[in-house]
C-alpha cells in the first residue's frame, strides 16, 4: 500500500476543496445544506493514536492534518448541546472475525496506542468501543443516536475508505442522512480517499467541507 502525505496543514483546503469538486453532481443537487435543528450529531471515528502516531506501523501520513477540523467541530457541537461521538477500534480474538485474517495484528484495548489522541478532546463525549469496520454493527450507536432522537450524522476521522466509508453506507441503510467531512477523514493516499468520495456522494451521503458544516449550523 502506497502512502502518501496528500494532505497537510497548508495544502488541506486547498485539496480538500478540488476533492469536493470532484466528487460530482450529487452534491450540487442537495445544495444548500440543509441542517436540522436538534437533531444532527458528529461521529468521530477511530482517531487513535494507532492510525495517528508516527511510530506505529499504521500511521497515517495525512491524518494529523484534520485533528484541527475535527476539534472545531467537536467543539461547537459540544456548544451547541448536540451529541458527539468518538468511535475507538478494539478487536479480541473472539470478535475479530476476518480483521485477523485481513490485517497482520489487531487493536486490543491494551496497546499503547489503542486510545484517542489527547488533541482531541473527548470529556464531554460519549466513546463507543467498535470490532469491525462499520461503527453500527455489534455497537449502541444506533440506539444510542435514536434515543437521542438524532436523524442526520456528520462522519469523520480514519480511514476514508475503510471505517468512515463503511459507516457511512450504514447509517445510510438505517434511515440516517449523512453528511461525510472530505476534509474530515484521512487514508493511505489521494486515491483511495477520491473514490471513496466519488462512491458515496453517488447513492449514500453528501460530501461537505468543515467550514460548510460549522456556518450551516451558525444558521439553525
Amino acid at each position: 500500500m502506497v502512502r502518501e502525505r496528500y494532505f497537510t496543514p497548508e495544502t488541506i483546503q486547498a485539496k480538500s476543496r478540488e476533492l469536493l469538486a470532484h466528487a460530482g453532481n450529487a452534491r450540487r443537487r442537495r445544495e444548500p445544506l440543509r441542517i436540522l435543528p436538534g437533531k444532527i450529531a458528529l461521529l468521530v471515528l477511530d482517531m487513535q493514536a494507532y492510525f495517528l502516531q508516527e511510530d506505529s506501523h499504521a500511521f497515517i501520513p495525512s491524518a494529523p492534518a484534520i485533528v484541527g477540523g475535527i476539534s472545531r467541530m467537536a467543539s461547537i457541537f459540544i456548544e451547541l448541546d448536540l451529541p458527539v461521538i468518538f468511535t475507538r477500534h478494539i478487536n479480541t480474538p473472539e470478535d475479530a472475525g476476518m480483521m485477523s485474517v485481513w490485517w497482520r495484528d489487531m487493536i486490543e484495548a491494551q496497546s499503547a496506542y489503542s486510545h484517542i489522541i489527547n488533541k482531541l478532546n473527548t470529556s464531554t463525549a460519549t466513546i463507543i468501543d467498535k470490532p469491525q469496520y462499520d461503527a453500527f454493527f455489534q455497537t449502541a450507536l444506533e440506539e444510542t443516536l435514536r434515543e437521542q432522537e438524532v436523524e442526520q450524522v456528520v462522519i469523520c476521522g480514519v480511514m476514508t475508505h475503510l471505517c468512515c466509508e463503511t459507516t457511512a453506507r450504514s447509517a445510510f441503510m438505517r434511515g440516517f442522512e449523512v453528511f461525510f467531512a472530505v476534509d474530515g477523514t484521512a487514508t493511505y493516499n489521494e486515491e483511495l480517499h477520491r473514490a471513496s468520495l466519488l462512491t458515496l456522494s453517488h447513492g449514500f451521503a453528501t460530501p461537505v467541507l468543515v467550514d460548510e458544516i460549522l456556518t450551516a449550523l451558525e444558521l439553525v
